[in-house]
């Protein structure tokens, strides 16, 4: 029996691709049915809630550029999910080009306060074992991670990071044995 909270995607692929309500009527449906899963998607994907904002409004505006050039896309909800891990991991390469730059040039020329050796320490030892792990990925590995945590399979999530269903399912396979060996290091595999 399905879940009557969770919508059955058929019905609402054909509605958002064919709606007679109205020009832009594939972008409402669209966000009606997607933007609460897409935004938690992206909320882990990139471990900050402003960001996932940003991107979850930048997917559905290039949503709407689509419909307006009248390329709406067949499949919507797997359109969605492949701009918006487009949209997380060029934003994890820039911040990591940024972060190296902050690290060699930036905290102590801006004059800004170093945080302490001790609440460092402490800070990560508030860091749940798995967030840190995960953190420690590539943003492709984490993000295809989590979509197969969501119930994704292969071959979307393949569809989702612009890999081969065989490179998907390699990388998978590598992003999982990564994870359970430093959890083992760590000494925090249930």
């Amino acid at each position: 029996m399905s879940d009557p909270m969770k919508p059955r995607l058929v019905e609402v692929e054909a509605a958002a691709t064919t709606a007679p309500l109205g020009y832009y009527s594939a972008v409402s449906t669209a966000f009606e049915s997607y933007h609460a899963e897409l935004y938690n998607f992206l909320r882990r994907s990139t471990r900050d809630e402003a960001a996932a904002e940003d991107l979850l409004q930048e997917a559905f505006l290039r949503l709407t550029r689509e419909v307006d050039a009248g390329r709406t896309p067949e499949h919507v909800r797997a359109w969605l999910y492949r701009v918006a891990s487009n949209l997380a991991i060029s934003r994890g390469r820039r911040r990591t080009t940024a972060f190296d730059w902050m690290s060699r040039y930036g905290r102590q020329s801006l004059g800004e306060d170093v945080e302490s050796p001790e609440a460092g320490v402490l800070a990560r030892e508030r860091t749940s074992a798995l967030d840190t792990v995960l953190a420690t990925l590539p943003t492709e590995a984490r993000t295809a991670l989590l979509l197969s945590a969501d119930g994704f399979s292969g071959e979307e999530i393949a569809a989702a990071i612009g890999r081969s269903h065989a490179a998907t399912r390699a990388l998978l396979s590598r992003t999982r044995v990564r994870v359970r060996l430093e959890l083992e290091q760590r000494g925090d595999v249930r």
